[in-house]
């Protein structure tokens, strides 16, 4: 499978589990008018919807997974961890943030 067929397969993936249809262009139409834009506001929430659940997974997998571990090595492993998913959370809040914007 060559490599424009893996990236056309995994975004067509992406907006199947959105709920969202490709976009069939109509010959003739023209570029991002209502339709177009309306199609892109869906994926948009879409994909909106999809970080704030990924936020809110974040939040309850921390409170449950906070443990006070005696062992210095867990402890900081742990520290680590959730330390790679704040910063991962903090670039989702942003991406909300720009699609909001819109």
């Amino acid at each position: 499978m060559q490599e424009g067929q893996t990236r056309k397969t995994s975004s067509l993936s992406i907006l199947a589990i959105a709920g969202v249809e490709p976009y069939q262009e109509k010959p003739g139409e023209e570029y991002m008018n209502v339709a177009q834009l309306t199609h892109f506001k869906k994926i948009l929430e879409a994909w909106r919807n999809q970080l704030r659940d990924e936020v809110d997974r974040t939040v309850s997998h921390m409170q449950d997974e906070a443990a006070n571990f005696p062992d210095p090595v867990d402890r900081a492993a742990q520290e680590e961890e959730f330390s790679l998913e704040l910063r991962n959370r903090d670039r989702e809040r942003k991406l909300i943030k720009k699609i909001e914007k819109r």
